[in-house]
């Protein structure tokens, strides 16, 4: 029987997006203020994820010895380094979130049987790795907080509260909603990016916090005057308001997830998500976990 099992692990380092070859000011147009001298530093979070047979022992691998292996291999080097220096590879290719979880899995490859690297620079923003050449995913987190009201205009009260309970109140109630954009794309062999983080940023508060916080969403979202905005609903929108805008900056949508309540969360997998329609019984199937 296959098992995955993952190993967490931590160092502190230091940084600078900078390209000697190009001028100050096209280093400080892309890299905004992490191109300051003398760089500056986060507190990494790295998870390795091994598969493989459960073994007579009841392990897919002693996990003393991937500790020891992940110590050796990466966190003695890189815990109070300064990463442009540290390892060759990051002269060639800065050493963005997305280029440092792959260079990890360059160097753990052979020692260990690696299904994927996940890199936490700080709890809103990682990557993850999965050997695919220069491939990667970067995910960042964000939050709105916004009201609404699951109902269905044709059907009673009664018929609403039947189907969604207390969530079909006449007045609606709220939620604290915290939002994971996951995009995928080739990271640049110079730069180390596969987006500008910037911009990435910038086109999920500008199409979804700004719109949605602090609001009614029934009443103040347009699509939402004939979808009921359940957690599924509203997360299947948001990837449709965002595939376009990101597709523009050339990465792919990977994964929206929504998380409503520490109890409640949805995922949508936007490999074949189509362009927003008018009603839920217009979309195509998108593959939607929900927890």
């Amino acid at each position: 029987m296959q098992c995955i099992i993952n190993r967490r692990a931590q160092f502190s380092a230091s940084h600078r997006y900078w390209l000697p070859e190009w001028e100050e000011a096209k280093n400080k147009r892309q890299f905004g203020a992490s191109s300051r001298f003398p760089g500056h530093g986060h507190n990494y979070v790295l998870f390795v994820s091994l598969l493989g047979e459960i073994d007579e022992y009841g392990m897919v691998e002693n996990l003393s010895t991937v500790k020891g292996v992940i110590k050796d291999a990466v966190t003695s080097q890189l815990d109070c380094a300064y990463l442009n220096d540290v390892w060759a590879e990051f002269q060639t290719t800065l050493p963005t979130t997305e280029n440092i979880a792959r260079v990890i899995w360059q160097r753990l490859a052979p020692h260990l049987p690696l299904v994927k690297i996940q890199l936490f620079e700080h709890p809103q923003m990682w990557a993850e790795y999965q050997g695919n050449a220069m491939k990667a995913t970067l995910t960042i987190q964000t939050h709105f907080s916004a009201a609404h009201r699951l109902a269905l205009p044709h059907l009673s009260l009664e018929q609403n509260t039947e189907i969604y309970g207390k969530c079909a109140r006449i007045n609606g109630h709220g939620h604290n909603y915290h939002l994971e954009v996951s995009v995928s794309g080739e990271i640049d062999s110079r730069t180390g990016m596969l987006v500008d983080l910037e911009d990435l940023q910038s086109i999920v508060n500008d199409y979804v916090v700004e719109p949605f916080d602090h609001s009614f969403l029934n009443k103040d979202i347009p699509y939402f005057a004939q979808v009921v905005p359940t957690a599924e609903n509203i997360a299947l929108h948001i990837a449709q308001l965002l595939q376009q805008p990101i597709a523009n900056l050339g990465a792919q949508l990977e994964k929206v997830k929504l998380i409503e309540s520490p109890n409640n969360s949805c995922e949508i997998y936007c490999g074949q998500l189509t362009q927003p329609q008018a009603t839920p019984s217009q979309t195509e199937p998108t593959l939607l976990s929900i927890h």
